[in-house]
């Protein structure tokens, strides 16, 4: 049995059943991706009579009313927005939102002589060869026989006024033209589409599941859908550009009368470089702390009135849904939640966004924060929970491979299955965080040298928490470099080892980085601990410093220990280095357990 329909829309009919609101394009607020010359190039396609692609939607499931009777569900369109636009705005003159949310023209130039289009520019439009906009000519009212005699007048041309007369009709025929659209069954579910999708797409484009989410969402407006998703996307554009916030007032002046862009303008004074959320990302978030779920195709089941016991789509639980995804929208983007969230990030040591290289351990962790303060659990507790799974999270890789979503949705469920929360920590830590993942397995996970190794930047983080110093520095700690650039640099020096018949992968292994003030690394240039270390002792003797401002021998003690350097580092050469990883290693290993147990 047949899961989809294909039919065939002419462009004029498909632009008014969108018009209509027949065909549902969720993402008309949304900046246009496409540059002008691809809406060129479309155009061109068009008249020529070149297949321009499938437009491809969804049938929505009918819904069971609170009455007993079946309301039948609305077409979404889930590929060819950037087409429907491009037409929308080229044929019929409709403006589009650029990058700034500022509206703007897309005029496509044609020229009947040589029968080429161009974007619209200086010279066209000063030239009497070139129609400036195709909008004017393929409009209803537009006079074809007086603009003909007209254009060929003025370009000298009468003798051709037939051949331009064909032209121009062929021209206002791109609106005749058809285009298939594929109508997928309201029966498939979000994995089917999504497979769908991926295979008829010529570029091989992923449909996101969040992306099928923002779509549903958008389409609604019934229940304030399009409100909902309009909150989702200004949040995250302030966050990255908080200069767009007066056009985003002046051109949705809908939107900025609404409680909610009171709620989100907070984030155009802010800046958040540790947790810069995308929609996907707090799309993400608000549903897993609010639904107790983590797989978003069961959003859109939800969206669409699913009851997962009965298999029925009904009304109430449609729009149930739509306000409670509103609601955790509003919770997540609000100003005191999202500042908490990221105090209690920096307070676990993670101060700069490079330290965490999977947003979805932010994610999750936000998640976990707005779901324990909803479940009124004590603040301090708050604090701890979401510190240590943050910090687990990491070391374990928990929603860094696999399948992140399956995570999220067995971890949600589990924090909330025991009456304390912090059992399942308790559970989770005694399972995967044993004796042996310090002593044996985080140490071998130490033997990399990946420089953006999460078990790095983990010991980068214990030494932020700590309140570390640089290598050698007397004041400069780990925090103010990261926060200011600074450098990682060997601690056996890169070229005495090569000097020495090392190769790059034992050179750069990650146990022979620390974080060393530039000058102080110029002076240790290509000498070994032995050579530079000496002198270093030496200053505490002489009181004169050399390689940084240390010249006292306690506190060059403090520094090493600081900085998990292994006894006998000042007298070591180059036979010393294997010896002196793996060493450090187990002494960063040890480290990071520490840091853990103090969270």
């Amino acid at each position: 049995m047949a899961r989809y329909s294909v039919n065939n829309y002419t462009v004029d009919v498909l632009l008014a059943d969108i018009k209509s609101g027949n065909i549902a394009i969720p993402e008309m607020q949304r900046p246009f991706v496409w540059d002008a010359t691809q809406v060129r190039d479309l155009m061109d396609s068009l008249y020529k009579g070149f297949p321009v692609g499938y437009i491809i939607v969804w049938q929505n499931p009918s819904v069971k009313l609170k009455d007993g009777t079946v309301a039948i569900g609305k077409k979404v369109l889930i590929d060819g927005q950037q087409r429907i636009t491009a037409m929308a705005a080229a044929i019929v003159g409709q403006e589009v939102l650029d990058s700034h949310y500022k509206w703007k023209r897309v005029c496509i130039a044609f020229n009947p002589i040589d029968e080429i289009f161009e974007v619209a520019n200086s010279a066209n439009q000063k030239s009497s060869k070139w129609i400036p906009d195709i909008a004017k000519v393929l409009d209803v009212s537009f006079g074809s026989f007086s603009f003909v005699m007209e254009y060929c007048q003025k370009n000298g041309i009468m003798d051709k006024a037939q051949e331009i007369n064909d032209t121009i009709n062929r021209l206002r025929a791109i609106q005749n033209n058809s285009i298939g659209v594929i109508t997928l069954a309201e029966d498939l579910d979000i994995d089917s589409v999504t497979e769908i999708f991926i295979r008829i797409n010529s570029k091989g484009v992923v449909l996101s599941q969040a992306d099928f989410a923002m779509s549903k969402i958008s389409s609604n407006e019934i229940y304030n859908g399009n409100v909902t998703r309009k909150t989702i996307d200004y949040f995250c554009h302030l966050l990255e550009s908080p200069e767009d916030l007066k056009e985003i007032k002046k051109n949705d002046a809908e939107f900025a009368a609404r409680p909610e862009f009171e709620a989100i303008k907070w984030a155009a004074a802010k800046n958040a470089p540790i947790y810069r959320t995308c929609y996907t990302d707090i799309l993400r978030v608000a549903f897993t702390y609010k639904f107790k779920r983590g797989k978003l195709a069961d959003l859109v089941s939800l969206l669409s009135g699913r009851d997962f016991e009965t298999r029925e789509f009904k009304i109430e639980i449609e729009e149930r849904s739509f306000n409670q995804l509103h609601e955790a929208v509003l919770q997540t983007v609000n100003q005191t939640n999202y500042e908490r969230y990221l105090m209690i990030v920096r307070s676990a040591g993670i101060v700069k966004k490079s330290l965490i290289r999977s947003q979805n351990v932010l994610n999750f962790g936000y998640a976990l924060f707005l779901a324990l303060r909803e479940r009124k659990v004590d603040s301090n507790q708050i604090e701890k929970i979401v510190r240590k799974w943050l910090a687990l999270s990491i070391l374990t890789g928990r929603y860094s491979s696999g399948s992140p979503e399956s995570a999220f949705d067995y971890d949600i469920k589990r924090f909330f299955a025991y009456d304390d929360p912090m059992q399942y920590l308790n559970i989770t830590e005694a399972g995967e965080l044993s004796e042996a993942y310090w002593k044996v397995n985080l140490v071998q996970r130490l033997n990399t040298s990946v420089a953006s190794s999460p078990y790095f930047n983990m010991f980068l983080v214990a030494q932020v928490k700590a309140h570390d110093k640089g290598f050698l520095s007397m004041e400069i700690d780990i925090e103010s470099m990261l926060e200011n650039r600074g450098d990682i640099h060997h601690l056996f020096p890169k070229n005495y080892l090569i000097k020495n018949g090392i190769v790059q992968a034992q050179y750069n292994q990650i146990a022979n980085y620390a974080f060393i003030q530039q000058e102080i690394n110029i002076k240790i240039k290509d000498s070994s601990p032995a050579h530079y270390m000496t002198e270093v002792i030496g200053q505490c003797n002489t009181k004169k410093p050399v390689y940084g401002g240390i010249i006292e021998q306690d506190r060059l003690a403090e520094n090493l220990k600081q900085n998990c350097i292994p006894d006998g580092f000042e007298s070591m050469e180059i036979g010393d280095y294997q010896d002196f990883l793996q060493r450090r290693r187990e002494l960063m290993a040890e480290k990071i357990h520490q840091y853990y147990d103090s969270l």
